[in-house]
């Protein structure tokens, strides 16, 4: 059974992971050398995870077709979303949001690689209804 305290340890492992990457390559790349980088980390700590995961939008009940990706569904649970930017918007904490909701997952990260410190200034951990239903 998935519980609350489960998707906090699984937290810890996945921002583990990214602050191991931040360590080794540091800011100011481009956000698809952290991601296969990240990819590599998550094997080696065997993460189950889907890479550009498609995500299906549906409106008024028809599939849409269209090319709608996160970075990251880690374990079917968590949406982890990746930039390297001067500043986090506004519109890409509602990515994370929007991409949580339609896939029904209780928890998002938003990670931006282009800090100094990813630990206290590089990530935002988002809940949902789908969290509070969980014990």
């Amino acid at each position: 059974m998935i519980t609350q305290q489960y998707l906090t340890d699984l937290t810890y492992k996945i921002n583990g992971a990214c602050i191991e990457v931040h360590k080794i390559l540091g800011a100011g790349l481009a956000e698809v050398v952290y991601h296969k980088a990240l990819e590599e980390e998550f094997k080696l700590r065997n993460l189950n995870f889907k890479s550009e995961f498609q995500i299906p939008v549906f409106y008024k009940e028809k599939k849409l077709d269209c090319d709608f990706k996160c970075d990251f569904l880690i374990e079917d649970l968590i949406v982890l979303e990746l930039k390297s930017v001067s500043n986090i918007l506004d519109v890409h904490k509602f990515q994370v949001l929007n991409y949580m909701n339609l896939l029904k997952v209780p928890k998002g990260i938003l990670v931006n690689f282009n800090v100094k410190n990813l630990y206290h200034h590089g990530q935002e951990t988002y809940i949902n209804k789908y969290y509070d239903e969980l014990m």
